[in-house]
């Protein structure tokens, strides 16, 4: 991929901290810690913390809460404790003071998992940290418990030689979208004020290509209900002129696809936005979203355009007769969980009334249709001009030997969007350990050991550069 530039010069070499140089044997120290990062890794692998209480016991995240609480501690902050939140999660919040006038960075990540979803698709044991074909194997490993890893890495690395006063939140309920943190944030404004905020959520474009991202899409989630019959009836004997639920569902479905391209059509929403960063390769895509031979994408237009800068809608589910054990009737009911993702431009409650009003219109048949909203997230773009991006661009050249790449990100992070409307003037960072390779929210799930490392490093000598730049 073809880097971009955020501004920055060449990086700096080794020397002693406040003075923007990475102290003596940065590289060296963080290559010492690896042992123990996979050694922290396992034990947080380990705990099955899925915050949904319908999966696993709530005692789960506790306990990752706490390993998080400890391990922190022992790496230096202060005052780090468990806050729990308006959903019910707990945070994990500390802090560390820097010298005197030192700007703030506050490090994010969250220790809460997606669930193994289907235990049996995974080649090793999910909430086992597994090493093969020199990957760690684990549902975390790299969403985003490497994030933590690496978040502690950096720090013990840095030692006493922290040139930044430095806040730390890890959030405990990311992956079900309940909005504990991003609650808990707008009514403690001033627990997180920090000139820089690291977004630890996200990850490079591939693996040794160090990378931001700058853009997020939204999301709009509904339900979509197709009602036709009182109850099911008998196929044989009403099949034709009873209407089929399940195959108007299907029908009205298939409106939000381009019958030619399958490209994203949602009546209001506009499907010609253009990227204007990083490009993605079709067939670099392909490899890591696993598209099947001969099987086209869908949509036109750039990998990037489609990713980052349209409309993309997704059916997560659908509720009908299972084939197996299905009889002989007319479906009189069935309903689907429809995806909605946005780009920065598009404002996600009018999206959210273009996607309903499209389904609404769309019904065939004259059947009865109820469309319920699940949730929605608006987009977000990081401004990339400031100091912020400036040092971690030439830390990015430095660790990785090439300009930092920007690029965008289909997944939302709401927080990004709190964190922006309540501080204005902070810059906002997001960047991780995670690459494509990584299968995050799959089965089979695995990170880097070497992206762990190389980001480690990175954030490293960021916190000293950003500490020694002018404001």
């Amino acid at each position: 991929m073809n880097a971009q530039q955020p501004g920055a010069g060449a990086g700096g070499g080794e020397g002693a901290a406040g003075d923007g140089k990475a102290p003596e044997g940065l590289a060296a120290r963080i290559a010492a810690l690896m042992p123990r990062a996979k050694a922290d890794l396992a034990e947080l692998v380990a705990i099955p913390s899925v915050a949904d209480p319908r999966q696993y016991p709530p005692e789960e995240c506790r306990r990752a809460a706490q390993w998080v609480a400890d391990a922190l501690t022992e790496a230096g902050l202060h005052d780090v404790h468990l806050a729990e939140t308006p959903d019910g999660s707990a945070a994990v919040l500390g802090h560390r003071p820097g010298p005197p006038g030192a700007p703030t960075v506050l490090l994010y990540c969250h220790y809460d998992v997606q669930p193994p979803l289907d235990d049996k698709a995974w080649r090793t044991p999910p909430f086992e940290l597994t090493e093969r074909d020199g990957r760690w194997y684990g549902r975390g490993a790299a969403d985003c418990k490497g994030n933590v890893v690496m978040h502690l890495t950096a720090l013990r690395a840095l030692g006493d030689d922290l040139p930044v006063s430095v806040k730390f939140v890890a959030e405990g309920s990311e992956e079900q979208g309940t909005g504990g943190l991003e609650r808990y944030v707008a009514a403690n404004r001033e627990l997180f004020t920090a000139d820089a905020l690291l977004v630890c959520d996200t990850g490079n474009a591939e693996a040794g290509t160090g990378t931001a991202t700058v853009s997020l899409r939204g999301l709009v989630n509904v339900v979509v209900t197709v009602e036709t019959l009182g109850g099911e009836v008998h196929s044989g004997m009403f099949g034709g002129p009873a209407p089929d639920a399940l195959a108007a569902l299907i029908h009205l479905l298939a409106t939000l696809r381009d019958p030619e391209t399958g490209g994203t059509r949602v009546q209001g929403l506009p499907g010609d936005g253009r990227w204007k960063g990083e490009e993605y390769d079709a067939e670099q895509f392909r490899t890591d979203a696993g598209v099947l031979d001969g099987v086209p994408l869908t949509g036109t237009g750039s990998v990037a355009d489609r990713l980052w800068a349209r409309p993309a809608v997704t059916v997560l589910g659908i509720d009908c007769p299972p084939v197996v054990g299905s009889a002989a009737a007319v479906p009189a009911t069935a309903r689907a969980r429809v995806s909605l993702r946005i780009p920065p431009g598009l404002q996600a409650h009018m999206a959210e009334r273009s996607l309903t009003d499209h389904l609404a219109n769309a019904a065939p048949w004259g059947v009865r249709v109820t469309v319920e909203p699940e949730g929605v997230g608006e987009p977000f773009a990081a401004v990339t001009d400031g100091p912020a991006y400036r040092a971690l661009d030439e830390a990015m050249r430095k660790v990785y030997g090439k300009p930092m790449a920007l690029v965008g990100q289909g997944g939302s992070i709401p927080l990004c969007n709190v964190l922006s409307d309540s501080y204005p003037r902070s810059e906002i960072i997001l960047m991780g350990v995670e690459e494509p390779l990584c299968l995050i929210h799959a089965p089979n799930e695995s990170v880097d050991p070497a992206e762990i490392q190389l980001m480690a490093e990175v954030e490293a000598r960021f916190l000293t550069l950003f500490g020694a730049s002018p404001r």
